[in-house]
C-alpha cells in the first residue's frame, strides 16, 4: 500500500509542487487546510482559532510535511499583520503537536518549515551554518518562536530553514524579473547583500529527502552558491537578454516604501548548505545559471 503523507499549507507555492512530486513517486496525498473538501486533494480541516482539528487527517497518515504560516512578503507588516504572520506559525505547530499526541497514529516522521531568517540579518560575506544563532530582529524571534514549537513534536521530526525559493510560479523570482524585463531593473541598496537561494525542485527534494531518510534537527535549505544581490541582478539580465543601465535603488527609498520589511532585501545573509550535503541530499540546480536558464526560458 503506498505511503501517506499529509501536508499542511498544501495548497501554497511548495505545497502545490511537492504533492506533484510525491504523487509521482506513487505517494498518497492529503491535505490538512481551513476548508474540507475532495478535490483537487482530499483535504482535512483545522481552526487555528478553536484549537480543533480532523482527527482522520492523522490516522492513516505515515509522514507530515508541515508548511502552514502566512507569506512574509504579500503585505507591509502592520502590527495585526505581524501578528498574523507570528502566530500563523507557532498556533499551528502547537496544534500539529497536539493532535500527535491526541490522535492514535502511525506517523513515522515529520519534516517542518522554517526559515534562514532565524540567523537574522547580515551585511557582510559572513557564512551561517545550523550552529550559529539566532538573529535579534522580527523575522529572527519569529523563526525562533516557531522552531520551538516544532522542537515540541514527539515524532523524528527535521526543520529545513528555507532560503530564497525560485519559482516561475511565484515566491522571489517573478518580483525580481519583472523591473529587468521592463527596462528598469536594478540592483537594491548596496546591491552587496546575499541571497542564499534555492530551486523550488530541489526545496521539494530536501523535503521528501528528510522524511525517506527519517532526519532530525535543523538543516539549510539553500542552494550550494549563494550569489549576491547584485549578481542575481545580473544573471536574471543575461538570461532574459536585458541591459542594465540604471543605478542600484537606494536603501532609503526601499525603506520608505516597504517600511520593515525593506530590511528583507536591505540586508541579506550567506547561508551554508554543507550539513544536508553530508545527509547524502544531491542538487538537481547547483548553480543560479542552471536554476534561471530553466525557469526563465522563453520568459
Amino acid at each position: 500500500m503506498a505511503k501517506r503523507v499529509l501536508i499542511t499549507g498544501g495548497s501554497g507555492l511548495v505545497g502545490s509542487r511537492l504533492t506533484e512530486l510525491l504523487q509521482q513517486k506513487g505517494y498518497q496525498i492529503c491535505h490538512l487546510g481551513r476548508t474540507a473538501r475532495e478535490l483537487p486533494v482530499k483535504t482535512y480541516s483545522w481552526d487555528l482559532a478553536r484549537n480543533t482539528f480532523d482527527p482522520d487527517a492523522f490516522t492513516h497518515t505515515d509522514f507530515i510535511i508541515h508548511l502552514a504560516g502566512a507569506g512574509v512578503a504579500d503585505q507591509r507588516w502592520t502590527p495585526s499583520r505581524k501578528k498574523e504572520i507570528l502566530d500563523s506559525r507557532v498556533l499551528s505547530t502547537r496544534l500539529l503537536a497536539k493532535a500527535l499526541v491526541d490522535v492514535p497514529n502511525n506517523v513515522q516522521a515529520v519534516a517542518c518549515a522554517s526559515a534562514v531568517g532565524y540567523y537574522g540579518f547580515a551585511p557582510g560575506a559572513e557564512w551561517f551554518t545550523e550552529e550559529s544563532g539566532p538573529g535579534t530582529d522580527f523575522l529572527a524571534d519569529v523563526t525562533r518562536a516557531w522552531e520551538d514549537e516544532v522542537q515540541k513534536i514527539a515524532q523524528p521530526v527535521s526543520r529545513l530553514r528555507i532560503g530564497i525559493i525560485l519559482s516561475k510560479h511565484g515566491g522571489a523570482l517573478p518580483q525580481l524579473m519583472r523591473p529587468v524585463k521592463w527596462g528598469v531593473g536594478a540592483p537594491l541598496a548596496s546591491g552587496q547583500q546575499y541571497m542564499s537561494w534555492i530551486h523550488i525542485d530541489d526545496l521539494c527534494a530536501m523535503f521528501i529527502h528528510a522524511l525517506e531518510h527519517r532526519l532530525t534537527g535543523a538543516y539549510n535549505a539553500v542552494g550550494p552558491n549563494p550569489v549576491t544581490n547584485r549578481q542575481m541582478t545580473h544573471a536574471i539580465a543575461r538570461e532574459l537578454k536585458r541591459p542594465l543601465w540604471l543605478p542600484a535603488v537606494p536603501a532609503f527609498i526601499l525603506k520608505a516604501m516597504l517600511g520593515e520589511m525593506a530590511n528583507m532585501v536591505v540586508f541579506g545573509n550567506r547561508v551554508s548548505n554543507e550539513k544536508i550535503v553530508k545527509t547524502g541530499f544531491t542538487y538537481q540546480f547547483a548553480t543560479l545559471e542552471s536554476a534561471l536558464h530553466l525557469l526563465l526560458a522563453g520568459k
